[in-house]
């Protein structure tokens, strides 16, 4: 998947992701420079940076004044991704999903795949 490779050849995993919701057309290129804070769960070892690079994107598309959607849909949307990701990896947390990995890269290169993935499946329809 493009996220993943982006995410081996040098991107962080925020900025992969956003990388890959670009080139998907979901969400613009303006996005790719706000998410380079996000990774390594913020630099502080919290919320994972794919995660939150997703919920921008879900944000792009469903949150205030960029389409008709509003804050609740946005919320909502949010909440449905971290559960979806939970199901699949049980923490949100990159210093609990990269605990005790010593080839981090390749470790977090799943994370950045199902995000990509959960994002291509939340997105397919818009509502």
């Amino acid at each position: 998947m493009k996220a993943a490779d982006y995410f081996k050849n040098g991107y962080s995993c925020s900025e992969s992701i956003i990388k890959y919701a670009i080139d998907e057309g979901l969400c613009s290129k303006e996005l790719l420079p706000c998410a380079t804070g996000f990774s390594g769960g913020m630099s502080s070892g919290c919320l994972c940076g794919a995660i939150a690079a997703s919920q921008m994107v879900l944000s792009y598309n469903f949150g205030r004044e960029n389409s008709k959607n509003n804050e609740v849909i946005a919320r909502q949307k949010a909440a449905e991704f971290l559960e979806k990701f939970k199901e699949k990896n049980n923490y949100t947390c990159c210093r609990i999903l990269s605990k005790d990995v010593i080839d981090k890269k390749s470790h977090c290169s799943k994370f950045v795949q199902d995000c990509a993935e959960i994002l291509e499946e939340m997105l397919k329809v818009r509502v």
